[in-house]
């Protein structure tokens, strides 16, 4: 029993400073949200962009008022790359797909004013609209659970 509890405290204390070395090399290669990237290119610290950004200001909005509108919109979209790759990668979408996304993706870029107006990613079904990120419980379950089932 000795040794069980001194294998699960390892454990732990691997698991833990795995997390703070993968948290640290997602820090070191560059910010990977919104967020953070108007963060970074602005100085700001994450909670004041976000705090912002829930007052309804954009976040390309806070880019633009600090200058950095055209860094921030190239930031944003190597980080979607990054994202349609990791999927293709897992077998979620096809090549193609994230083609089609990515391309969709670059030609909202050349239009985009900060205001949030192109509606980037909102309707492509890759999350990247309003709320990417946030979830309320994925739309798994069956409705009000009245203890029937469905036949589909």
């Amino acid at each position: 029993m000795k040794n069980f509890k001194k294998l699960i405290a390892v454990a732990t204390i691997i698991g833990s400073l795995s997390v703070v070395g993968v948290a640290g090399a997602a820090y070191a290669t560059g910010a990977t949200t919104p967020a953070g990237i108007v963060s970074a290119l602005t100085g700001k610290s994450v909670e004041a962009v976000t705090a912002e950004r829930a007052a309804g200001t954009t976040y390309g909005a806070i880019a633009q008022e600090a200058g950095k509108l055209d860094e921030f919109k190239t930031e944003t979209l190597v980080q979607r790359k990054a994202m349609l790759d990791q999927r293709v990668k897992d077998g979620n979408i096809t090549q193609e797909q994230a083609d089609t996304f990515y391309k969709s993706m670059a030609a909202n870029q050349a239009t985009c004013d900060g205001t949030g107006s192109a509606g980037m990613g909102q309707k492509s079904g890759m999350g990247f609209g309003p709320g990417a990120g946030q979830h309320n419980g994925g739309g798994m379950g069956r409705g009000m659970n009245t203890g029937t089932t469905s036949a589909q």
